[in-house]
């Protein structure tokens, strides 16, 4: 469908947009200085150890890749799904999809300890890991969206936006349900082991995906000092409430089949009473779930409140997933199936403490800034953003 909007590259009029890209930029110069320190003083110096190997780096790359799945639904809901009150922000939609994954995927590399090994992972597959499969996918995710992006912006291949945006809407599918099945196929696990990560997983990711595109729309609209129209807002929180609703529903059947499975009642009292489960009831329950359909369903209409909920929804998120992959590792394995571990020499009989380094800390925030850096760069140089304010029309 041929797109009428004029679009122009990005010119801020207000100081915040300088502040958050001199912030980003230290971040970002933090975040690489914490990579190089970990990769010559060894991963000694983290909170990690031979228990928690995936710590708090792997959470924040893990939220980016998520979220930009679900970054991508201003595009596909325009394109696939006809709302085309959103098509004046698809383009945008796509370049903070990309640039989200890459600053996980940044992440991810960078937290290996050993980057130069990518080669042999790029080169050398096995295709019976979900890992394999995930080289692909995200290389092709990436794929895709040039040439989603191209299809939008070449006005002589319109007609093909709606059939690459198909394909993309189903790449991200399979992206994000591989990511889950990361976890979900781990059946040495008990906490994971569940195929119902998958779906969970998707959920996850559109709420937190459609979450950074409210703010990022939001930040927009306030560096140019204008003003998002009240049905591009309302529609996008319509869609945060059901998104959220679904992860609720997503959460709430896995952990009420772990209670039914006999085997797994004592990961799952240690996720929901141990010592992390103050991060799943606050985090994750209440500030990612509660307060965010609170705040959008019983408050008012203003802008604030709707940022507060998109804040609240992306950090909730991130408690969630810190739960799946830190607190996973936390419990205790089970080395004996169906034998009791009396004695052991290699403190594996007890809840594994982690506590993150200020590296990780770094690493994981100094992704976040770069994803920020890159797209912020991408629309300084591209026309991706309607030239005037948008505004929607009866029946639209």
């Amino acid at each position: 469908m041929l797109d009428l909007n004029r679009y122009i590259n990005l010119k801020p009029q207000h100081r915040g947009y300088h502040t958050l890209i001199l912030v980003s930029l230290l971040l970002a110069i933090l975040g690489l200085y914490a990579a190089y320190v970990m990769e010559h003083a060894g991963h000694h110096i983290t909170g990690m150890n031979n228990h928690i190997v995936w710590g708090l780096p792997h959470v924040f790359a893990i939220a980016l890749i998520v979220t930009a799945s679900g970054a991508l639904n201003g595009a596909s809901l325009s394109s696939v799904f006809g709302l085309n009150i959103l098509k004046p922000y698809a383009r945008f939609s796509v370049v903070l999809a990309m640039c989200s994954l890459v600053g996980g995927l940044l992440v991810l590399v960078l937290d290996l300890g050993r980057p130069d090994r990518l080669i042999v992972a790029m080169t050398t597959y096995n295709f019976r890991s979900v890992f394999a499969w995930n080289i692909f996918l995200y290389t092709g995710f990436l794929a895709i969206g040039v040439v989603y992006l191209w299809m939008m912006m070449e006005k002589r291949l319109h007609r093909y936006v709606t059939t690459v945006g198909r394909l993309a809407f189903a790449w991200r599918l399979i992206l994000t349900t591989a990511t889950g099945s990361i976890f979900g196929f781990l059946v040495g696990r008990n906490a994971l082991d569940s195929a119902l990560l998958a779906p969970l997983f998707i959920a996850l990711s559109l709420a937190m995906g459609t979450a950074l595109l409210l703010v990022a729309l939001y930040a927009l609209a306030h560096w140019q000092r204008d003003e998002l129209d009240t049905a591009i807002v309302q529609s996008l929180k319509r869609l945060l409430v059901w998104f959220l609703i679904a992860l609720v529903y997503f959460s709430v059947v896995q952990h009420i089949t772990n209670l039914y499975v006999a085997e797994h009642h004592g990961s799952e009292r240690f996720t929901l009473l141990g010592p992390l489960s103050g991060i799943f009831w606050l985090g994750h329950v209440v500030l990612g779930v509660a307060l965010p359909i609170g705040l959008l369903v019983l408050g008012s209409d203003s802008a604030r409140k709707t940022l507060c909920a998109s804040v609240a929804t992306m950090l909730g998120g991130g408690a969630l997933i810190y739960v799946i992959v830190v607190g996973s590792q936390s419990t205790p394995q089970r080395l004996f199936p169906g034998h009791t571990v009396l004695a052991s020499r290699f403190g594996d009989a007890g809840f594994a403490p982690y506590r993150a380094s200020h590296w990780e800390w770094g690493l994981g925030l100094g992704g976040i800034a770069i994803a920020i850096l890159l797209c912020l760069l991408i629309l300084r140089i591209l026309p991706l953003i309607p030239a005037s304010p948008v505004r929607v029309k009866a029946g639209d």
